[in-house]
C-alpha cells in the first residue's frame, strides 16, 4: 500500500463553513479570543522567549504557561487579569485593555 496524500485547503474549508448562519456566529464570536491569543504569542515572539523562560519570569510552571495560552481559543479556562499582567511583564510589554465602539 502507498501513501496518497489527501488534498486539503483550509481557507476554502472555511469559507464554505463561514456560509452557514450558524457557524459564522460562533466563528465571529471567537474572534476576541483569537485575538487575544494572537497579541500574547506575537509578544512572546518579539521578546525571543520560550514557554519556559517567560514561565520562570512569572513564577509559574511552563504548562500552566501553555494552558493559558491555549485555553484562549477553547473557552475552557479564561486567564486572569492578572496573569495577563504578569504575562505582560515577563515579555517587557504593558498590558494594555480597549473597548471598541461597534458599528452595526
Amino acid at each position: 500500500m502507498s501513501y496518497k496524500p489527501v488534498s486539503y485547503h483550509p481557507k476554502k474549508k472555511l469559507e464554505n463553513e463561514l456560509q452557514d448562519p450558524d457557524f459564522k456566529k460562533a466563528w465571529e464570536a471567537l474572534d476576541d479570543e483569537f485575538a487575544a491569543l494572537d497579541a500574547l504569542l506575537a509578544a512572546r515572539r518579539q521578546a525571543g522567549m520560550t514557554q519556559e523562560q517567560v514561565a520562570a519570569k512569572m513564577g509559574v510552571s511552563q504548562p500552566s504557561l501553555a494552558r493559558v495560552e491555549a485555553s484562549l481559543g477553547s473557552h475552557r479556562h479564561s486567564p486572569s487579569l492578572e496573569m495577563l499582567r504578569k504575562y505582560a511583564a515577563a515579555v517587557n510589554c504593558k498590558l494594555e485593555i480597549r473597548l471598541i465602539p461597534q458599528h452595526s
